[in-house]
């Protein structure tokens, strides 16, 4: 690659670097607004979604999930289990593998808000067709995936 396609090409990276960050932050303090208004901070959301939708999980497995560390995930869980929205179990064939589910009242909670929520994602990324937003994240996908093993 020339000096100047190699310059270019910094340029364009930077430039995109800076409208993703744009745009995630756009559509994140969409999504945050509307969970908010129900109580929940975007991670304790995140973390019943996830139980609402793949069932029990491995609390490690559910914090990778949600990109939550170790210790902000103790944090939400426990915040989540007071207002008895989830619990703990521990596995049968490992007691150290401690595992998230989410209750009946988790359950209802997220059934009543989840739709909206849907539906405001929906309407926050309508500037793009469908065809578009499975373009989009079809790049994103190969994006992340080259940044993450440094390519």
């Amino acid at each position: 690659m020339s000096t100047t396609a190699a310059v270019t090409d910094r340029e364009i990276s930077l430039k995109l670097w800076v409208v993703l960050a744009r745009a995630f932050r756009a559509m994140a303090d969409r999504a945050r607004r509307d969970v908010e208004r129900h109580g929940l901070t975007g991670s304790e959301f995140a973390v019943l979604e996830a139980l609402y939708h793949k069932g029990d999980l491995p609390i490690g497995d559910l914090g990778e999930r949600v990109l939550l560390t170790s210790g902000s995930m103790t944090y939400v869980i426990d915040k989540l289990a007071r207002r008895g929205l989830l619990s703990r179990r521990r596995c049968a064939q490992d007691q150290r593998v401690r595992y998230a589910a989410i209750t009946p009242a988790g359950r209802r909670l997220l059934a009543s808000i989840f739709p909206a929520h849907a539906e405001e994602i929906r309407r926050a990324s309508a500037g793009l067709s469908a065809d578009e937003k499975r373009s989009v994240t079809a790049l994103l996908k190969r994006l992340g995936l080259a940044a993450e093993h440094g390519q």
